[in-house]
């Protein structure tokens, strides 16, 4: 195989290579006849794969990164062949952050005869759509939202929603047990009104609860909301010494800005969307030293991830990704998708038969954001397990390390315990 370079790495990244052994291996022997077929069975030259998310509005600064991710897999997987033989074709739904929008576009895709849906970057809009993709026994995979009921809405063994993003109930545990390491143990939680912030509130309730903790004092707001003074103040009343922040916008910036304002030096802390610009653009110094939760820090620690930030940065000609842990949670997404493909012998893909073939042990994929050996199975739809989580810190407006320790250990991608 040949290899472009750029900046002393591979252009066709290792991972592609090894999708090109998983081809070779599944490919039928030689004689045997492997009828090519798709979603229902029809016949198909493209392999269609359904994509959704906020890919305008308010909530593109994660979108559009998931987006790219997985655009960026399924050039590689192009590349080398596609799927047996057949190219991957995207079908890409905007659902704009809106409910019933996301409704309407899942309702789309089950009619477009997609194999399976990779997308959802807001737990209220994929709330809304579930049902659709678990009574048309169509596969989902979340590369995004994080809202731990989304996994949870139906039986495990039943279910046909997966995920590959960190469930909020690893997410806020993780976060609680750093700051009582730290002594913060007097935790006020903003948490905003969507289906998102609920589901946060209440993991990181039942999280301190485990540490024998009550918040001191619960902050709720709609999205949009410009001021949290008295709020702020009735949290430092309290007598707060953390800010444990859940909302996916501005709301996060507000916060942050409003203690700077009010001169109280209190750190803010919280799930992964403290690492959006939303947060860090708007919130500018009063952002820096906040604390998060992270699977993925844009930094080039191994070789996987150096190859795959310098594809994206060549691929999209950026030098910084908006949100790297949307983008490559979504790259993952697609080529866990596809690696499990190739369990199927008889080239039949329906909806059964790839959420059958998700569960299973399949060729281990050597992954951006963690090494996914069997990332499912018919008990657990969640990919992520919280030892592939690090605490990443804001600092000179990015996203970096907040323990040197987390540094060298991501030096080695994490495996599913």
């Amino acid at each position: 195989m040949l290899f472009l370079r750029s900046t002393g790495l591979r252009a066709v990244t290792g991972i592609a290579a090894a999708l090109v052994a998983a081809l070779t291996i599944s490919m039928p022997a030689r004689g045997q006849t492997v009828p090519v077929t798709g979603a229902q069975g029809a016949p198909a030259n493209t392999l269609k794969i359904g994509v959704i998310g906020p890919f305008t509005g308010g909530s593109a600064d994660f979108g559009v990164p998931m987006l790219n991710g997985i655009l960026q897999a399924v050039d590689e997987i192009n590349a080398v062949g596609g799927y047996l033989g057949r190219k991957i074709e995207i079908v890409r739904k905007d659902d704009q952050a809106n409910p019933d929008t996301g409704l309407k576009l899942s309702q789309e895709l089950v009619a477009e005869k997609v194999v399976a849906t990779i997308g959802f970057c807001n737990t209220g809009v994929a709330a809304k759509s579930l049902e659709v993709y678990q009574t048309s026994q169509l596969p989902l995979i979340i590369p995004c939202a994080t809202g731990k009921p989304l996994t949870a809405k139906y039986p495990a063994a039943e279910s046909y929603i997966f995920r590959t993003s960190p469930s909020d109930a690893i997410q806020a545990p993780f976060v609680v047990e750093d700051i009582v390491k730290r002594g913060w143990d007097k935790v006020a939680i903003f948490a905003d009104t969507t289906g998102y912030g609920e589901a946060g509130l209440k993991d990181v309730e039942a999280a301190l609860a485990a540490r024998q903790l009550k918040p001191v004092h619960v902050a709720r707001f709609a999205l949009g909301v410009k001021d949290l003074g008295e709020e702020l103040k009735a949290a430092r009343t309290a007598g707060a010494n953390v800010i444990f922040s859940y909302t996916v916008g501005p709301e996060n910036a507000v916060i942050a800005r409003g203690r700077q304002s009010m001169g109280w030096k209190v750190p803010q802390v919280g799930g992964w969307t403290l690492s959006f610009p939303f947060f860090i653009d708007g919130g500018k110094e009063a952002a820096e030293g906040a604390l998060m939760a992270q699977t993925f820090i844009a930094e080039p620690s191994n070789e996987r991830r150096a190859s795959f930030l310098t594809g994206y940065a060549r691929k999209y000609k950026v030098k910084k990704i908006p949100v790297p842990m949307a983008a490559a949670q979504g790259y993952d997404a697609v080529y866990v998708l596809v690696y499990s493909l190739f369990g199927i012998r008889d080239g039949k893909l329906t909806g059964p038969a790839i959420k059958a073939t998700l569960e299973s042990r399949n060729r281990t994929y050597y992954g951006v954001t963690a090494t996914y050996e069997q990332p499912f199975s018919k008990q657990d739809k969640d990919a992520t397990t919280q030892n592939m989580l690090v605490m990443g810190m804001v600092k000179n407006g990015a996203v970096t390390f907040a323990y040197p320790e987390d540094a060298k250990r991501n030096l080695f991608v994490q495996r599913k315990q």
